[in-house]
Protein backbone atom coordinates (compact mmCIF):
# COMPACT_ATOMS: atom_id res chain seq x y z
CA UNK A 1 0.00 0.00 0.00
CA UNK A 2 1.50 3.03 -1.41
CA UNK A 3 1.65 6.25 1.90
CA UNK A 4 0.29 9.82 0.69
CA UNK A 5 2.59 13.23 0.42
CA UNK A 6 -0.15 14.17 3.26
CA UNK A 7 0.48 11.09 5.66
CA UNK A 8 4.72 11.33 4.52
CA UNK A 9 3.91 14.99 6.47
CA UNK A 10 1.93 13.50 9.24
CA UNK A 11 4.88 11.57 10.16
CA UNK A 12 7.76 13.95 9.77
CA UNK A 13 5.62 16.52 12.29
CA UNK A 14 4.68 13.75 15.08
CA UNK A 15 7.24 13.60 17.76
CA UNK A 16 8.62 10.55 18.42
CA UNK A 17 9.84 9.28 21.89
CA UNK A 18 13.20 10.96 21.94
CA UNK A 19 11.21 14.24 21.63
CA UNK A 20 9.36 13.67 25.36
CA UNK A 21 9.91 15.85 28.20
CA UNK A 22 9.08 15.67 31.78
CA UNK A 23 5.83 15.82 32.55
CA UNK A 24 5.27 13.90 29.59
CA UNK A 25 4.08 16.83 27.01
CA UNK A 26 6.28 16.57 23.95
CA UNK A 27 7.81 19.33 22.21
CA UNK A 28 9.10 19.08 18.30
CA UNK A 29 12.11 21.04 19.39
CA UNK A 30 13.46 18.35 22.11
CA UNK A 31 14.02 18.72 25.79
CA UNK A 32 16.20 22.06 27.30
CA UNK A 33 19.30 21.38 27.35
CA UNK A 34 20.29 20.87 31.35
CA UNK A 35 23.02 23.42 31.54
CA UNK A 36 20.46 26.02 31.30
CA UNK A 37 17.93 24.12 33.65
CA UNK A 38 20.82 24.40 36.09
CA UNK A 39 20.84 28.28 35.52
CA UNK A 40 17.45 28.40 36.06
CA UNK A 41 17.19 26.34 39.66
CA UNK A 42 21.02 26.76 41.32
CA UNK A 43 20.94 30.55 42.00
CA UNK A 44 18.85 30.22 44.49
CA UNK A 45 21.03 27.59 47.14
CA UNK A 46 23.55 30.64 46.41
CA UNK A 47 21.05 33.31 47.18
CA UNK A 48 19.87 31.60 50.35
CA UNK A 49 23.13 31.10 51.98
CA UNK A 50 25.15 34.70 51.10
CA UNK A 51 23.65 36.13 54.53
CA UNK A 52 25.49 33.58 56.02
CA UNK A 53 28.78 35.53 56.73
CA UNK A 54 27.51 39.03 56.42
CA UNK A 55 24.56 39.58 59.01
CA UNK A 56 26.81 42.01 60.81
CA UNK A 57 26.86 44.06 58.06
CA UNK A 58 23.31 43.66 57.33
CA UNK A 59 22.46 44.66 60.26
CA UNK A 60 24.46 47.75 60.72
CA UNK A 61 23.08 48.96 57.84
CA UNK A 62 19.44 48.02 58.49
CA UNK A 63 19.67 49.63 62.20
CA UNK A 64 18.84 46.42 63.92
CA UNK A 65 20.35 43.54 66.01
CA UNK A 66 22.17 40.42 65.06
CA UNK A 67 19.16 38.52 65.89
CA UNK A 68 17.01 40.95 63.35
CA UNK A 69 19.40 40.61 60.60
CA UNK A 70 18.94 36.54 61.14
CA UNK A 71 15.34 36.76 60.15
CA UNK A 72 16.04 37.48 56.73
CA UNK A 73 17.73 33.86 57.10
CA UNK A 74 14.32 32.17 58.42
CA UNK A 75 11.91 34.00 56.35
CA UNK A 76 14.13 33.08 52.99
CA UNK A 77 13.62 29.11 54.14
CA UNK A 78 9.94 29.92 55.48
CA UNK A 79 8.79 31.55 51.76
CA UNK A 80 11.25 28.67 49.91
CA UNK A 81 8.99 25.96 51.54
CA UNK A 82 5.69 27.55 51.57
CA UNK A 83 6.50 28.50 47.32
CA UNK A 84 6.90 25.49 46.18
CA UNK A 85 3.95 23.59 46.87
CA UNK A 86 1.93 26.95 46.24
CA UNK A 87 3.94 27.55 42.79
CA UNK A 88 3.72 23.83 41.88
CA UNK A 89 -0.06 24.19 41.67
CA UNK A 90 0.13 27.23 39.53
CA UNK A 91 2.56 24.76 36.78
CA UNK A 92 -0.44 22.14 37.46
CA UNK A 93 -3.48 24.77 36.77
CA UNK A 94 -1.94 27.21 34.47
CA UNK A 95 1.48 25.52 32.70
CA UNK A 96 4.96 25.83 32.51
CA UNK A 97 4.33 29.57 30.88
CA UNK A 98 2.75 31.11 33.37
CA UNK A 99 4.78 29.45 36.28
CA UNK A 100 7.97 30.78 35.13
CA UNK A 101 6.78 34.60 34.38
CA UNK A 102 5.25 34.64 37.61
CA UNK A 103 8.24 33.41 39.28
CA UNK A 104 10.76 35.61 37.54
CA UNK A 105 8.44 38.25 38.34
CA UNK A 106 9.35 37.54 41.84
CA UNK A 107 12.50 37.29 41.50
CA UNK A 108 12.87 40.50 39.98
CA UNK A 109 10.73 42.41 42.66
CA UNK A 110 12.11 40.82 45.28
CA UNK A 111 15.41 42.06 44.09
CA UNK A 112 14.63 45.53 43.65
CA UNK A 113 13.28 45.50 47.34
CA UNK A 114 15.98 44.10 48.60
CA UNK A 115 18.38 46.65 46.78
CA UNK A 116 16.41 49.83 47.71
CA UNK A 117 14.67 49.42 50.93
CA UNK A 118 16.27 50.91 54.02
CA UNK A 119 13.88 49.23 56.29
CA UNK A 120 13.90 45.53 57.85
CA UNK A 121 10.35 44.42 57.24
CA UNK A 122 10.57 45.93 53.49
CA UNK A 123 13.81 43.29 53.44
CA UNK A 124 11.83 40.78 54.72
CA UNK A 125 9.22 41.29 52.24
CA UNK A 126 12.26 41.09 49.54
CA UNK A 127 13.46 38.04 50.69
CA UNK A 128 10.47 36.25 50.55
CA UNK A 129 9.55 37.65 47.12
CA UNK A 130 12.87 36.38 45.77
CA UNK A 131 12.78 33.07 47.68
CA UNK A 132 8.98 32.40 46.31
CA UNK A 133 9.98 33.03 42.84
CA UNK A 134 13.43 31.19 42.88
CA UNK A 135 10.79 28.33 44.21
CA UNK A 136 8.91 28.50 41.06
CA UNK A 137 11.65 27.94 38.87
CA UNK A 138 13.08 25.19 41.11
CA UNK A 139 9.46 23.45 40.33
CA UNK A 140 9.88 24.59 36.66
CA UNK A 141 13.42 22.83 36.26
CA UNK A 142 12.53 19.60 38.28
CA UNK A 143 9.48 19.31 35.54
CA UNK A 144 12.04 19.95 32.21
CA UNK A 145 14.24 17.35 34.03
CA UNK A 146 12.45 14.37 33.11
CA UNK A 147 16.01 11.49 34.34
CA UNK A 148 17.93 11.41 36.87
CA UNK A 149 21.12 11.84 35.02
CA UNK A 150 20.06 15.76 34.48
CA UNK A 151 18.30 16.09 37.68
CA UNK A 152 22.15 15.46 39.09
CA UNK A 153 23.58 18.06 37.29
CA UNK A 154 20.80 20.50 38.69
CA UNK A 155 21.11 19.07 42.01
CA UNK A 156 25.36 19.48 42.17
CA UNK A 157 24.93 22.59 41.12
CA UNK A 158 22.87 23.39 44.58
CA UNK A 159 25.11 21.67 46.27
CA UNK A 160 28.11 24.06 44.69
CA UNK A 161 26.41 27.29 44.65
CA UNK A 162 25.20 26.27 47.91
CA UNK A 163 28.65 25.25 48.99
CA UNK A 164 30.13 28.91 47.68
CA UNK A 165 27.18 30.84 48.91
CA UNK A 166 28.72 32.40 51.78
CA UNK A 167 31.90 33.29 50.31
CA UNK A 168 30.40 34.58 47.45
CA UNK A 169 28.63 37.12 49.70
CA UNK A 170 31.23 38.08 51.72
CA UNK A 171 33.59 38.42 48.70
CA UNK A 172 30.91 41.07 46.99
CA UNK A 173 30.23 43.08 50.61
CA UNK A 174 33.60 43.62 50.94
CA UNK A 175 33.72 44.39 47.57
CA UNK A 176 30.39 46.55 47.10
CA UNK A 177 28.05 46.16 49.80
CA UNK A 178 26.15 43.35 51.09
CA UNK A 179 23.09 44.65 48.72
CA UNK A 180 24.60 42.85 45.48
CA UNK A 181 25.49 39.82 47.50
CA UNK A 182 21.63 39.39 48.28
CA UNK A 183 20.77 39.56 44.57
CA UNK A 184 22.73 36.47 43.91
CA UNK A 185 19.45 34.87 42.74
CA UNK A 186 18.00 36.66 40.45
CA UNK A 187 21.14 35.30 37.87
CA UNK A 188 18.08 32.66 37.10
CA UNK A 189 16.63 35.39 35.04
CA UNK A 190 18.84 35.27 32.62
CA UNK A 191 17.71 31.45 31.98
CA UNK A 192 14.28 32.37 31.73
CA UNK A 193 13.75 33.94 27.90
CA UNK A 194 15.74 30.49 26.83
CA UNK A 195 13.63 28.25 28.65
CA UNK A 196 10.32 29.70 27.47
CA UNK A 197 11.81 29.42 24.33
CA UNK A 198 12.70 25.86 24.41
CA UNK A 199 10.03 24.34 26.30
CA UNK A 200 6.54 23.04 25.62
CA UNK A 201 4.90 25.74 27.60
CA UNK A 202 1.05 24.93 26.32
CA UNK A 203 -1.00 24.91 29.44
CA UNK A 204 -2.44 21.53 30.53
CA UNK A 205 -5.88 21.16 31.60
CA UNK A 206 -6.62 22.11 34.33
CA UNK A 207 -10.36 20.36 35.24
CA UNK A 208 -12.62 21.51 38.23
CA UNK A 209 -12.16 24.25 40.98
CA UNK A 210 -9.03 25.32 42.35
CA UNK A 211 -8.92 23.95 45.80
CA UNK A 212 -8.52 27.48 47.44
CA UNK A 213 -8.71 25.48 51.27
CA UNK A 214 -6.22 22.74 50.19
CA UNK A 215 -3.84 25.16 49.31
CA UNK A 216 -3.97 27.26 52.93
CA UNK A 217 -4.19 24.40 54.73
CA UNK A 218 -0.67 22.76 53.52
CA UNK A 219 0.52 26.13 53.90
CA UNK A 220 0.02 27.20 57.49
CA UNK A 221 0.90 23.40 58.13
CA UNK A 222 4.50 24.44 56.16
CA UNK A 223 4.55 27.23 58.28
CA UNK A 224 4.12 25.52 61.52
CA UNK A 225 6.65 22.94 60.49
CA UNK A 226 9.04 25.53 59.57
CA UNK A 227 8.84 27.65 62.72
CA UNK A 228 9.42 24.30 64.59
CA UNK A 229 13.15 25.19 65.52
CA UNK A 230 12.10 28.57 66.91
CA UNK A 231 8.73 28.36 68.98
CA UNK A 232 8.49 24.23 69.04
CA UNK A 233 5.98 24.45 71.62
CA UNK A 234 3.48 26.83 69.63
CA UNK A 235 4.36 25.56 66.66
CA UNK A 236 4.15 21.91 67.06
CA UNK A 237 0.12 22.75 68.41
CA UNK A 238 -0.27 24.45 65.39
CA UNK A 239 1.47 21.72 62.94
CA UNK A 240 -0.86 19.13 64.76
CA UNK A 241 -4.14 21.43 64.00
CA UNK A 242 -3.08 22.00 60.42
CA UNK A 243 -2.42 18.68 59.67
CA UNK A 244 -5.88 17.11 61.27
CA UNK A 245 -7.53 19.70 59.36
CA UNK A 246 -5.79 18.89 56.51
CA UNK A 247 -6.40 15.20 56.36
CA UNK A 248 -10.05 15.61 56.82
CA UNK A 249 -10.20 17.90 53.78
CA UNK A 250 -8.17 15.50 52.10
CA UNK A 251 -10.52 13.06 52.82
CA UNK A 252 -13.19 15.50 51.43
CA UNK A 253 -11.54 16.49 48.66
CA UNK A 254 -8.95 13.35 47.09
CA UNK A 255 -8.29 15.41 43.94
CA UNK A 256 -7.53 18.80 45.70
CA UNK A 257 -4.58 20.52 46.01
CA UNK A 258 -3.08 17.63 47.55
CA UNK A 259 -4.08 14.40 46.17
CA UNK A 260 -5.05 11.49 48.22
CA UNK A 261 -4.11 9.01 45.36
CA UNK A 262 -0.65 10.17 45.51
CA UNK A 263 -0.33 10.20 49.61
CA UNK A 264 -1.46 6.24 49.55
CA UNK A 265 1.43 5.74 47.29
CA UNK A 266 3.95 3.88 48.60
CA UNK A 267 6.42 4.94 45.31
CA UNK A 268 5.89 8.32 46.57
CA UNK A 269 5.53 8.31 50.06
CA UNK A 270 8.81 6.21 50.82
CA UNK A 271 11.53 8.25 48.37
CA UNK A 272 9.65 11.73 49.86
CA UNK A 273 10.29 10.81 53.55
CA UNK A 274 13.70 9.03 52.66
CA UNK A 275 14.66 12.60 51.41
CA UNK A 276 13.47 14.70 54.38
CA UNK A 277 15.37 12.34 56.63
CA UNK A 278 18.82 12.97 54.61
CA UNK A 279 18.08 16.32 54.22
CA UNK A 280 17.83 17.07 57.80
CA UNK A 281 20.77 14.43 58.51
CA UNK A 282 22.78 16.92 56.10
CA UNK A 283 21.70 20.11 57.83
CA UNK A 284 22.39 19.03 60.65
CA UNK A 285 25.84 18.55 59.78
CA UNK A 286 26.04 21.38 58.38
CA UNK A 287 25.61 23.78 61.19
CA UNK A 288 27.55 21.20 63.74
CA UNK A 289 30.68 20.47 61.92
CA UNK A 290 32.39 23.95 62.65
CA UNK A 291 31.55 23.61 66.14
CA UNK A 292 32.40 20.07 66.83
CA UNK A 293 36.17 20.43 64.83
CA UNK A 294 36.58 23.68 67.03
CA UNK A 295 35.92 21.36 70.09
CA UNK A 296 37.15 18.17 69.45
CA UNK A 297 40.36 18.73 67.15
CA UNK A 298 41.06 22.53 68.00
CA UNK A 299 41.06 23.97 64.71
CA UNK A 300 40.41 27.30 63.82
CA UNK A 301 38.16 29.21 62.02
CA UNK A 302 40.17 29.58 58.80
CA UNK A 303 40.92 25.74 58.64
CA UNK A 304 37.52 25.06 59.62
CA UNK A 305 36.12 27.58 56.61
CA UNK A 306 38.28 26.03 54.30
CA UNK A 307 38.00 22.71 55.13
CA UNK A 308 34.18 23.22 55.28
CA UNK A 309 34.15 24.67 51.40
CA UNK A 310 36.14 21.93 50.32
CA UNK A 311 34.09 19.43 51.33
CA UNK A 312 30.80 20.13 50.93
CA UNK A 313 32.38 21.14 46.65
CA UNK A 314 33.22 17.71 46.60
CA UNK A 315 30.44 15.70 48.22
CA UNK A 316 28.15 17.57 46.07
CA UNK A 317 30.44 17.23 42.41
CA UNK A 318 30.66 13.07 43.81
CA UNK A 319 26.65 12.97 43.45
CA UNK A 320 26.29 13.49 39.98
CA UNK A 321 27.89 10.22 39.30
CA UNK A 322 25.74 8.19 41.30
CA UNK A 323 22.66 9.96 39.70
CA UNK A 324 23.42 9.56 36.15
CA UNK A 325 24.12 5.60 37.35
CA UNK A 326 20.95 5.40 38.98
CA UNK A 327 19.07 4.25 36.28
CA UNK A 328 21.33 1.17 35.95
CA UNK A 329 21.65 0.41 39.48
CA UNK A 330 17.83 0.33 40.25
CA UNK A 331 15.69 1.97 42.39
CA UNK A 332 16.38 -0.28 45.71
CA UNK A 333 19.79 -0.45 45.24
CA UNK A 334 20.40 4.01 44.72
CA UNK A 335 18.00 4.20 47.90
CA UNK A 336 20.51 1.44 49.76
CA UNK A 337 23.38 3.02 48.65
CA UNK A 338 21.93 6.54 49.58
CA UNK A 339 20.36 5.62 53.22
CA UNK A 340 23.72 3.65 53.78
CA UNK A 341 25.96 6.66 53.20
CA UNK A 342 23.65 8.76 55.45
CA UNK A 343 24.09 6.08 58.63
CA UNK A 344 27.70 6.54 58.07
CA UNK A 345 27.71 10.36 57.82
CA UNK A 346 25.83 10.66 60.79
CA UNK A 347 27.86 8.38 63.12
CA UNK A 348 30.89 9.85 61.83
CA UNK A 349 29.34 13.47 63.14
CA UNK A 350 28.61 11.62 66.65
CA UNK A 351 32.23 9.83 67.27
CA UNK A 352 34.68 11.35 64.66
CA UNK A 353 37.35 14.23 65.28
CA UNK A 354 39.21 16.11 62.86
CA UNK A 355 39.53 15.38 59.06
CA UNK A 356 36.71 12.42 59.60
CA UNK A 357 34.25 15.08 60.40
CA UNK A 358 34.71 16.54 56.82
CA UNK A 359 34.74 13.31 55.59
CA UNK A 360 31.32 13.01 57.21
CA UNK A 361 30.26 16.80 55.46
CA UNK A 362 31.05 15.75 52.26
CA UNK A 363 29.33 12.37 52.60
CA UNK A 364 26.64 13.83 54.08
CA UNK A 365 26.02 16.54 51.74
CA UNK A 366 26.72 14.02 48.65
CA UNK A 367 23.16 11.84 49.95
CA UNK A 368 21.08 15.16 49.80
CA UNK A 369 22.10 15.52 46.96
CA UNK A 370 21.92 12.80 45.72
CA UNK A 371 18.41 12.20 47.08
CA UNK A 372 17.23 15.36 45.33
CA UNK A 373 18.17 13.93 41.74
CA UNK A 374 17.40 10.31 42.57
CA UNK A 375 14.22 10.65 44.67
CA UNK A 376 12.47 13.37 42.99
CA UNK A 377 12.70 11.53 39.80
CA UNK A 378 11.43 8.36 41.60
CA UNK A 379 8.44 10.06 43.29
CA UNK A 380 7.48 12.42 40.05
CA UNK A 381 7.16 9.01 38.43
CA UNK A 382 4.80 8.12 40.51
CA UNK A 383 1.79 10.31 39.76
CA UNK A 384 -0.75 8.63 38.00
CA UNK A 385 -1.13 11.07 35.27
CA UNK A 386 -0.10 14.51 34.30
CA UNK A 387 -2.00 16.60 36.49
CA UNK A 388 -0.36 15.06 39.92
CA UNK A 389 2.91 15.36 38.41
CA UNK A 390 3.32 19.10 39.09
CA UNK A 391 1.66 18.13 42.92
CA UNK A 392 4.15 15.30 43.58
CA UNK A 393 6.89 17.68 42.24
CA UNK A 394 5.73 20.05 44.58
CA UNK A 395 5.16 17.88 47.80
CA UNK A 396 8.41 16.21 47.34
CA UNK A 397 10.51 19.47 47.23
CA UNK A 398 8.54 20.67 50.50
CA UNK A 399 9.82 17.78 52.28
CA UNK A 400 13.68 18.18 50.79
CA UNK A 401 13.52 21.82 51.88
CA UNK A 402 11.58 20.94 55.88
CA UNK A 403 15.23 19.37 56.59
CA UNK A 404 16.88 22.61 56.05
CA UNK A 405 14.21 23.69 59.25
CA UNK A 406 15.13 20.33 61.10
CA UNK A 407 18.48 19.95 61.16
CA UNK A 408 19.54 23.51 62.97
CA UNK A 409 17.24 22.90 65.44
CA UNK A 410 19.06 19.45 65.73
CA UNK A 411 22.33 20.91 65.87
CA UNK A 412 21.38 23.11 68.55
CA UNK A 413 19.68 20.65 70.47
CA UNK A 414 22.59 18.44 70.09
CA UNK A 415 25.99 20.61 69.77
CA UNK A 416 25.64 24.23 69.84
CA UNK A 417 23.35 24.29 72.81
Amino acid sequence: MSVTAAERREKRRSPGEGDRIAGGTTAARGPVPVLWLALLATPLAAGANAPVLILPDMAASLGVDAAGAARLLTAFGWATAVGTPLLAGLLRRRGLAALLRLSAALVLLGTVLVAASPWLPLTLLGRCAQAAGGAGLVAAAISLAGTARRMGVISAGFGVLGACGPLLGRTLTDAVSWRPALALSALALLAVPVVLRRADTAAPPAPGRFDGRGAVLLTGLATALVLLPTAPYAALAAALVAAALLTAHVRRRPDGFVPADLLRRPAFVVPALLALLLSTSYFTLLFSVPRLLADRAGWEAAGIGTGQLLALLAGSALSWPLAAASARMGRTAARTVLLAVGVLAALAGLLASGGLLLAALAAGVFTATGANAILSTQAVAAATDEAGRPSAIGLFTLCYQLGGAFGPALATLLVLG
